[in-house]
Formats: structure tokens, C-alpha cells, sequence
């Protein structure tokens, strides 16, 4: 889009009452929709407003413009996925890499189940990317990130774990996006997730054989010429029966 980044995308004010609450909701239902049909180049509050059968001034009552929608859509968007992610990697009671590729298969899904809304939002990221707002809400899902690196490669260092987090991570979110930008069957999802799921798992069990200078050279190798785990590191990625 060419339309340059807005000031504020702050909300105005919060629902306090019901009545106010189904508004707000209305709008943001009625914003899905005019993106899901006409995208986001043609998205503007009059559009939504009239979708959602309110007046103007009672949506910029909550919405100072469109960008305030637009990143309201996409904030709940990665609110909700921080949540399912924090809730999925914190199972204590899930082996680490099991957990992982439940959040593969459930992100692969998601992306496909959303992409229509998703690649509108994309296309609108200009009026709101590099607001201080998106840019913690993009942050949100950290702490989460880290706690599980640390759990799955507990020898290596802080350096090491934030780069193969930001690996696995970017790339699911890249290539499952990329994946979503055509329709597919369930079978499919199943099949693509279920590959990204392994490729990061060989990906991690590679990394855990290896000491914590990373260096592959100084692995000692056993009889079939592969590193040996120690008990520490055996106990970080624990298997997972695939």
C-alpha cells in the first residue's frame, strides 16, 4: 500500500458497557469481511462502518482510522497465537519435541484457515509495522521462545539458543505463510507440517550432539561416527517416538 504510516493506532477508548462491547465487536467482525472481500486496498472506515450498519462517528469513537482497526485485527491475531504458543511450549508433561510439532501442525493450520484475512493484513503492515505498539506486541511471544530453547539445549549458550530459536521460528512463519497463499487440503497441511516438524527436529537433535562451542570438528564420535549425547543433553530432547 502507499499510504504512509498513521500517527496513532491506539484505540480511543475501551468498551466499558455491553452495549459498547457488541459495537466494538461488530466493527472488528465487519472489518474481517470487507478484508476478506475487497482486501485491504480498498479498506476504509466508511466500508466498514456501513458493513457493520453503524455511523462513522460511532466507529471513530474506538478507532481514531483505519490503521487503528487494522492493527486491532492483527494484534488480537498475535495475541492469540502467543497464547496457544506459550500454552503448547510450556507443557512440561509433552517430551520438548513433541510440543514442537504440535505448534507446527497448529500454526500450518491456522495460517491456512486465516489466509485470506492474513494476506490483507500483510498488505495493510505499512500503517502500523513499526508503531511502538506492534512492535511489542510482535515481541510478546519471546520469553516463551527462549524458555524452550533453553529446556531443549540446555549446554549451549544463550547466543547459540536465541539463533536456532529465530531460525525455527522465522522459518515457520515464512514458509507456512508462503505454504497458506494457496488453498489446500487437509491432507496436505497434514503432510507439510509433518515435514517442517521433522526438518526442525533433525535440525535441534543435531544441534544437542554437538559441544557448546558448536563446533562439529570436536565432537567425539562413536561407532557409527555420529557425536555421542551426554546424560544432560539426553534429558533436553527426550524421544519422541516418531
Amino acid at each position: 500500500m502507499t499510504d504512509r504510516a498513521t500517527a496513532s493506532i491506539a484505540s480511543r477508548k475501551q468498551p466499558r458497557q455491553s452495549r459498547s462491547e457488541e459495537l466494538v465487536r461488530a466493527i472488528l467482525e465487519a472489518a474481517v469481511r470487507v478484508l476478506e472481500e475487497e482486501g485491504a486496498r480498498r479498506f476504509t472506515t466508511a466500508r466498514v462502518a456501513e458493513k457493520a450498519g453503524v455511523s462513522v462517528g460511532s466507529l471513530y469513537q474506538y478507532f481514531p482510522n483505519k490503521a487503528a482497526i487494522l492493527f486491532r485485527l492483527q494484534s488480537d491475531e498475535w495475541r492469540q497465537t502467543t497464547n496457544l504458543l506459550g500454552e503448547i511450549l510450556s507443557d512440561s508433561a509433552v517430551p520438548p519435541l513433541e510440543r514442537l510439532r504440535k505448534l507446527v501442525h497448529m500454526f500450518v493450520q491456522s495460517e491456512c484457515d486465516e489466509a485470506a484475512v492474513r494476506l490483507a493484513l500483510d498488505d495493510a503492515a505499512p500503517l502500523y509495522r513499526d508503531a511502538p505498539e506492534a512492535v511489542e506486541a510482535r515481541e510478546a511471544s519471546d520469553p516463551a521462545i527462549e524458555a524452550f530453547m533453553a529446556e531443549v539445549l540446555p549446554e549451549a549458550s544463550t547466543e547459540k539458543r536465541g539463533i536456532a530459536g529465530d531460525l525455527i521460528f522465522t522459518a515457520m512463519t515464512s514458509v507456512g505463510k508462503e505454504f497458506s497463499e494457496v488453498p489446500r487440503g487437509p491432507s496436505e497441511i497434514k503432510a507439510y507440517a509433518n515435514e517442517m516438524a521433522d526438518m526442525f527436529e533433525a535440525y535441534l537433535r543435531l544441534l544437542v550432539s554437538q559441544p557448546p562451542t558448536g563446533h562439529a570438528s570436536e565432537v567425539s564420535a562413536n561407532g557409527d561416527g555420529r557425536g555421542s549425547l551426554s546424560s544432560k543433553q539426553k534429558a533436553g530432547i527426550k524421544d519422541t517416538g516418531s
